[in-house]
């Protein structure tokens, strides 16, 4: 499964590559991009931080705009930004609201008709995309591999982590969806991907629930904005995943941090310090 280059883009002394490629598991071409930071090589290659964006947005966010690179580069981390869904299946009612269908694909594998095929986002992130990119990129290290993301993208980076221990050296969120079996957000996709009554499949995928179930320590890392209108409006509920790590024993770290909202402008402000997390884990 070759990838198409689609532009070259030198950033940080490395190389931002925008890339396309066929996907079986969400039945169409996905675009993403990847940096490859100025060490990285095929006789040394980096460790990789994945960024998985939030609603609406597609590899080209957080790439353009959350200012991961710099450290990045510092570091010798190569940094790839997936999409956020697949695109263009043709399902009747996937571009009609923001929050569900099109960029919204809630990092999980639809079991509910028509939606069962091809928004399987769960086994593209965690499989099809990462062995297809390590097969083709020579400078990319597999064996080490850490994960962050922003609001849906948080959900997806703390369900990735928690649901397959020893995948991922480490995993840290910008406002995320903490708890989704709880609101808005979260229950809408929810039932439209799994379906109103398999609860039970709802809860595999809800990061409170799952982190009393996590084998071992966690050295979480998750930051929102005290001025974020989704936490006042309940749809991120980091009290709630705080509440559970203290019952279970587990380590998470929420920084309440004043007066930042939900936008790029929070994210990129403290980027640079979810970066120095995973590099604690990838450069150990």
């Amino acid at each position: 499964m070759s990838f198409e280059t689609t532009a070259t883009i030198a950033s940080f002394g490395g190389k931002l590559l925008k890339l396309a490629h066929q996907a079986k598991s969400t039945s169409c071409q996905m675009k993403l991009n990847l940096y490859l930071p100025p060490q990285a090589s095929a006789s040394k290659p980096a460790p990789v931080l994945i960024y998985l964006a939030g609603l609406t947005c597609t590899g080209d966010n957080g790439a353009e705009k959350g200012f991961f690179q710099a450290k990045a580069a510092e570091k010798g981390i190569a940094v790839v930004y997936p999409d956020t869904s697949p695109r263009g299946l043709n399902i009747a009612g996937e571009d009609e609201s923001y929050d569900f269908g099109s960029g919204a694909g809630f990092y999980v594998d639809a079991t509910k008709e028509p939606y069962s095929k091809g928004y399987k986002m769960y086994s593209y992130i965690t499989s099809e995309l990462p062995k297809a990119l390590f097969a083709e990129f020579k400078e990319l290290d597999g064996s080490r591999v850490s994960i962050t993301g922003h609001s849906m993208g948080g959900h997806g980076a703390l369900t990735l982590y928690l649901k397959n221990p020893g995948m991922y050296k480490s995993v840290s969120a910008f406002a995320p969806i903490t708890n989704p079996v709880n609101c808005p957000w979260g229950q809408k996709a929810f039932a439209g991907y799994f379906g109103e009554e398999d609860k039970g499949k709802w809860g595999e995928h809800d990061a409170t629930e799952l982190l009393p179930k996590y084998p071992g320590q966690t050295d979480i890392l998750i930051d929102v904005g005290t001025g974020d209108n989704f936490y006042k409006q309940g749809q991120l509920l980091p009290e709630n995943f705080e509440k559970a790590a203290q019952a279970a024993g587990k380590g998470v770290k929420v920084r309440y941090q004043e007066g930042y909202d939900h936008s790029y402008f929070f994210i990129s402000s403290f980027a640079g310090e979810h970066v120095e997390h995973a590099a604690k884990y990838l450069l150990a």
